[in-house]
């Protein structure tokens, strides 16, 4: 590949991570606002235009009066007050289809016109595969709520906001390879200690991403909404009430909670250390300030979650938390590539 060629494509694959961090945000709202049961089949190829008349509208609405979200949740929902949860949804499978488009055309077009080296063919193909699944398990996860309960399954929907998180970094990363992958490298490299511990956070805040879609799906954000202690209680009586233990994890909201608090607990901490001792290892300019980013970047992932917590889980707060979090995972993910490569125009001193 051209240098050119490597511009345009990681170019190309920042748009494509813009447009995946978008879905992140509109599938949140679809998740507060409960609309993400509305619509009850799944058309991948077909499923694109909305309905055009009444007729339409009430064959769609009458689908979905055989939901248990309907009968159990919605059941006083009229016509009108459907198409509003219906639009939502509709959006976010519309924007899910045009982010397929996005990254498909352009991928065909840069293999026919020989752009494209064999290692970058081979793993564009496998996120385009990766994000396949990513689309699969998002329809999983709306059918497991269309069954008996009105609720998604919490694995599902953790498993597909992974997938999501899995995308967008994979395709983060490779573009950064491919824009500043030619830039060639410094005089001075960052200490070992230091790239041990871009390992640690990164790794960190994945967990503790995981953890949250877990308390997404366990709904475990509307009990205990006291801070730091819950109900008074450092470590919640209730915490081991699932047999056998190991469910306590991923089913019961108590344990639920206090995990995501530990989690994010070790994280700001750990991610706060990151940023002050970065910054004094003589980190190139450009990761200087990516320090100061990150470190601002966690204060106010925190801020966002307490608040979520203390207030009971207003939508803008708890939309704002979810998309934040990406955001955070963004820089040390920026980070970690230069811990990692080393490459820079500037040195480390």
């Amino acid at each position: 590949m051209t240098r050119q060629d490597r511009r345009q494509v990681g170019i190309w694959l920042f748009i494509c991570c813009a447009l995946v961090y978008a879905m992140l945000a509109l599938g949140g709202v679809t998740r507060l606002t409960g609309s993400g049961l509305s619509m009850v089949e799944w058309q991948p190829l077909i499923g694109v235009l909305p309905p055009m008349d009444q007729a339409a509208w009430q064959e769609l609405f009458a689908k979905y009066q055989l939901t248990p979200e309907f009968r159990h949740v919605n059941h006083d929902m009229d016509l009108e007050g459907f198409k509003g949860i219906f639009w939502l949804e509709y959006f976010h499978r519309l924007l899910g289809r045009s982010v397929g488009v996005v990254f498909f055309v352009p991928f065909a077009w840069f293999y026919l016109k020989r752009k494209l080296d064999r290692p970058t063919l081979i793993r564009l193909g496998a996120i385009f595969f990766v994000g396949s699944m990513q689309g699969v398990m998002g329809w999983l996860m709306v059918k497991s709520g269309l069954i008996n309960d009105p609720h998604v399954s919490p694995y599902r929907l953790t498993a597909h906001l992974a997938l999501a998180f899995i995308v967008y970094g994979w395709m983060f990363w490779t573009a950064l390879e491919l824009v500043v992958g030619g830039e060639g490298l410094p005089t001075g490299r960052p200490p070992g200690w230091l790239k041990s511990f871009s390992w640690v956070v990164l790794v960190l805040i994945s967990i503790t991403v995981i953890s949250g879609g877990f308390v997404a799906g366990a709904k475990a954000g509307y009990g205990y909404n006291t801070f730091p202690t819950m109900h008074g209680q450092w470590f919640p009586d209730a915490y081991w009430d699932l047999q056998p233990a190991w469910l306590n994890l991923f089913e019961n909201p108590v344990a639920i909670q206090w995990d995501h608090r530990l989690l994010a607990t070790i994280t700001f901490f750990s991610v706060l250390a990151y940023g002050l001792l970065g910054r004094r290892a003589g980190a190139p300019r450009r990761i200087h300030v990516m320090y100061q980013h990150i470190m601002f970047a966690v204060l106010l992932q925190v801020a966002l979650g307490i608040a979520t917590l203390m207030l009971h889980v207003p939508i803008g707060l708890a939309w704002a938390h979810q998309v934040w979090s990406m955001m955070l995972f963004t820089y040390a993910l920026y980070i970690h590539y230069y811990m990692q490569t080393g490459q820079s125009r500037e040195s480390w001193s």
